[in-house]
């Protein structure tokens, strides 16, 4: 089935049409590319912006050392059929160099610490610009990005001193040391992407649609299991019909029970619930404002 929407089509133009400003005002590009369908989706529009050249961006992976296998595989594969560069950088790095402590406890994670990679990362490859997946129905930090989000000599983000974006006129000009991230699918909520993906017959990974795997509950949200996971007393592992909604860091990446096997029965499963995207983030549970608080420390 496919949605003949201009909606969808509107998106694609605005977002085609950022892509190509930042290949005209930037130098030293990156895709920030994490396996999810976002970052997925932006490879996608890239193409389309830039056929039959060759995507004029390399693919930027920030590898907490706990991804999913499937995500990984995925990934390599992608940058493989594309010949497109890809360039990975390691938390496990930053943590041997001792700049960023790895969290201890039944709670610890690295997503934290993949804003400490990614600023070392850009500063390393001398990045003008890094184009992220983020939208703003997702979360209240991310709704306040503009396009063109500025990022000053520390890899820092301010909410409160971005640039106008007047009739769709997006300044690039920055200083020495600064860099942007750019978000050209801003515009867009899960279930357009989820419709865009149907109708362009984009491939995901398998971890998007219901497998069975080991799960535990904490907290109220379902996560996956991994060996290097702690567990409570009062937790139990068991197996069931899942899928992930939004894929980060096993950690912190909330599972859905769902038994939406196709891209049909996972829009109307999206149509129907009331829960958020990212809802199911345990990493977003910490604070009230931890999405802010990452985007203002480096964070995608």
């Amino acid at each position: 089935m496919k949605i003949n929407d201009e909606h969808l089509k509107e998106l694609e133009d605005e977002a085609i049409f950022v892509m190509r400003e930042v290949a005209a005002q930037f130098e030293k590009k990156v895709i920030l590319f994490s396996g999810g369908k976002d970052s997925i989706v932006l490879v996608h529009l890239a193409k389309k912006a830039f056929w039959p050249a060759k995507i004029p961006f390399s693919l930027l992976h920030i590898d907490t050392g706990h991804n999913f296998e499937e995500t990984l595989k995925f990934r390599d594969d992608l940058a493989k059929e594309l010949g497109v560069e890809l360039l990975v950088r390691y938390v496990q790095d930053s943590i041997d160099q001792g700049k960023v402590m790895e969290e201890k406890g039944i709670n610890a994670s690295r997503n934290k610490a993949q804003s400490v990679t990614l600023l070392d990362a850009v500063d390393e490859l001398g990045i003008d610009v890094a184009i992220g997946g983020g939208r703003r129905d997702e979360e209240k930090a991310r709704a306040k990005e503009r396009f063109f989000s500025h990022r000053n000599e520390f890899g820092q983000w301010d909410p409160k001193n971005q640039r106008p974006e007047l009739w769709n006129i997006f300044n690039g000009h920055k200083n020495y040391g600064e860099h942007f991230r750019v978000f050209p699918i801003s515009n867009w909520t899960e279930l357009d992407v989820w419709q865009y993906i149907m109708n362009e017959n984009i491939p995901l990974p398998e971890l998007y649609y219901s497998h069975r795997r080991k799960i535990f509950k904490r907290n109220g949200v379902y996560l996956a299991w991994a060996p290097f996971m702690q567990l409570k007393p009062s937790e139990q592992v068991f197996e069931t019909d899942v899928r992930c909604r939004t894929i980060g860091d096993i950690t912190c990446t909330g599972i859905t029970l769902s038994k939406a096997d196709s891209i049909e029965d996972i829009i109307a499963e999206i149509a129907a619930t009331r829960v958020t995207e990212r809802g199911g983030r345990y990493d977003d549970k910490r604070s009230e404002a931890a999405m802010e608080d990452r985007k203002k420390e480096g964070y995608f």
